[in-house]
C-alpha cells in the first residue's frame, strides 16, 4: 500500500522535470494541418516516445495506418506496460499535435517558445494537449515500481484535424489498445482550484454554404438596387439561424435545459472576455446554453476583402458553419435539419448550395460508475476541494468511437485546461499549479484502481 502523502511528495519532487519536459514539447511546432511541415509532427512523436520509454514503459512504438485511398495517418505513439495478474488495464489518451499558431500579433511571446508569466506557462500546446501528455508521463514517474495496473498510453498526432484515421487505427491495433478503463486527458477543469469530471460533450456538424446571385460580377452603380450582392444575401441567410433571443432557430434539434452546476453571468463574461454592453444570447441556464443546447457559429467567410474591394456586386459568397449539437442528438439528423433550413430560407430566391463537412457524436456519461467515483476521490485528494461534474460545449468525437470499439471499457474524461487556458487561441497557457495537481490526481487514480491506496 502507498499513502496519499507519499504520492504528493513524489509529485512535488518530480514536477520540476515534468515542467522542463513540457517546455521541450512546446518548442516542437507539431501542427498537424497539411499546410504546415509534417516533419515536426514526426519529431513530436519521437520526443513523446522517448519520454514514455524513460517513464518505464518497455514497449513503445510509433504507428500509422494507411487508408484505402493511399493516404497515411499522422504518427501516433502507443506504449504499454503489463500489470500484475488480475489487475485492470488502463488506457491513457492524449494527443501531441497542436493547432496552428494563429496571428503573431495576438501572442505576447513567441508561440513555440514557452514563457512563464505569473503562475502560467504560455505557448502553443502548453495546455492542449501537451500538458495532457505530461500528466500521463508524470503520473507514471510518480508511481514508478508501485504501478499496480497494466497501462497502455495512446498519444495520437491528428486530433486537431478531426482524427481522420482514428477509427481505422483503433481497428488495426485493437488488441494493443484494449483496456478496462480509458482516461482521456483532453478536457477542462471547472476553474483554477476546482477540479471537474467531464460527463457530457456536445457533438459537431459543420458545412459550407454558398449563396450565388449572378454568373459573374457586375457594376454596382449600374445594377445596384434590384440586384443585391451575394454577401448581403448570405448575411440575411445566416441571420435566420437564430431567433431574436439568440437561440438556434433550426427546427428538429435536440435541446435540454439540464446542467449539474450553475455558471454565473459575471464569471462567463470574464472567462470569455465578453465586451462591455454585449447581451448574452439564448435562454435558460448559462451552463445548459453551452453544454446541452445546440449552437451555431460562422467560423469562415469567403468575401472580397476591404483592401481589394471595387465597385462591383459580388456574385457569390461562402461561409463555413460549425454547429454544436446536444447530447442525445443524432449527427445525421442534425446535418439534415441544418441543410433543410438553409435551403428553405434562400433569400430572394438566390441559389443556395450546402456542402456537408465533418460529423461528430456527442458524449453523455449518465451512469455513475465505480471508476468515476474513484476519479472524484482522487481529484478531492489532489485539490482539497470537492470536484464538480461538468459538460463541455466543445466536441471530442473520437470518444464515441472508443465506446463503439471498446463497449465494455469505462471512459473517464479529464483535463488540464481551465477557463483562462485559451486553447486554440493566441496566448494559450497552462496553470502550473493545476498541472501539478493533475499529475498527483492521475497517480492517485491509478493507485486507487489498483486498490493500493
Amino acid at each position: 500500500m502507498i499513502t496519499v502523502e507519499q504520492l504528493a511528495q513524489r509529485t512535488a519532487d518530480a514536477f520540476g522535470q515534468v515542467r522542463a519536459d513540457l517546455e521541450d514539447l512546446v518548442r516542437i511546432p507539431s501542427v498537424s494541418s497539411p499546410a504546415f511541415d509534417q516533419a515536426h509532427v514526426r519529431a513530436s512523436a519521437e520526443a513523446v516516445a522517448e519520454l514514455l520509454r524513460g517513464a518505464g514503459l518497455p514497449q513503445v512504438d510509433i504507428l500509422q495506418v494507411e487508408l484505402p485511398d493511399g493516404a497515411t495517418g499522422r504518427p501516433a505513439v502507443v506504449a504499454h506496460r503489463p500489470g500484475p495478474d488480475g489487475a485492470p488495464t488502463v488506457l491513457l489518451y492524449a494527443h501531441h499535435d497542436v493547432q496552428p499558431p494563429g496571428e503573431a500579433a495576438g501572442w505576447t511571446s513567441a508561440p513555440f517558445e514557452p514563457v512563464q508569466r505569473g503562475e502560467r506557462l504560455y505557448g502553443r500546446g502548453a495546455a492542449d494537449d501537451k500538458a495532457g501528455i505530461m500528466a500521463h508521463v508524470g503520473a507514471l514517474r510518480v508511481l514508478g515500481e508501485d504501478l499496480g495496473v497494466g497501462v497502455t498510453v495512446f498519444v495520437e498526432g491528428e486530433e486537431e484535424i478531426g482524427s481522420p484515421t482514428f477509427t481505422p487505427f483503433l481497428h488495426a491495433y485493437r488488441d494493443r489498445l484494449a483496456a478496462d478503463v480509458i482516461v482521456v486527458a483532453d478536457s477542462s477543469n471547472w476553474k483554477v482550484g476546482i477540479p471537474a469530471l467531464t460527463t457530457s460533450l456536445r457533438g459537431l456538424v459543420d458545412c459550407e454554404v454558398e449563396v450565388r446571385v449572378l454568373d459573374h460580377a457586375v457594376h454596382s452603380g449600374m445594377f445596384g438596387g434590384p440586384v443585391l450582392d451575394a454577401v448581403t444575401l448570405l448575411a440575411r441567410l445566416i441571420a435566420t439561424l437564430h431567433d431574436d433571443e439568440g437561440t438556434v432557430a433550426v427546427a428538429g434539434l435536440v435541446s435540454r435545459d439540464d446542467a449539474a452546476v450553475d455558471y454565473p453571468h459575471d464569471e462567463l463574461r470574464a472567462d470569455a472576455s465578453v465586451v462591455e454592453g454585449y447581451r448574452l444570447a439564448g435562454t435558460g441556464p448559462l451552463a445548459a446554453r453551452m453544454w446541452t443546447k445546440p449552437a451555431i457559429s460562422v467560423i469562415g467567410l469567403d468575401a472580397t476583402s476591404v483592401a481589394k474591394s471595387s465597385n462591383t456586386i459580388a456574385p457569390v459568397s461562402r461561409a463555413k458553419l460549425s454547429m454544436r449539437i446536444a447530447p442525445g442528438q443524432d449527427p445525421a439528423d442534425a446535418e439534415r435539419a441544418l441543410r433543410e433550413h438553409l435551403l428553405a430560407h434562400a433569400p430572394f430566391g438566390a441559389q443556395v448550395t450546402v456542402t456537408p463537412g465533418e460529423r461528430g457524436q456527442a458524449f453523455d456519461a449518465t451512469e455513475d460508475t465505480e471508476e468515476m467515483r474513484s476519479a472524484r476521490w482522487a481529484f478531492h485528494q489532489a485539490w482539497g476541494h470537492e470536484p464538480v461534474d461538468i459538460g463541455v460545449g466543445g466536441s471530442i468525437p473520437f470518444i464515441s468511437e472508443l465506446q463503439e470499439v471498446f463497449p465494455q471499457a469505462k471512459i473517464l474524461v479529464t483535463g488540464v485546461e481551465d477557463p483562462d487556458s485559451r486553447a486554440h487561441s493566441e496566448d494559450e497557457s497552462v496553470h502550473l499549479g493545476e498541472l501539478e495537481k493533475v499529475v498527483l490526481a492521475e497517480a492517485l487514480l491509478l493507485a486507487r484502481l489498483a486498490k493500493q491506496v
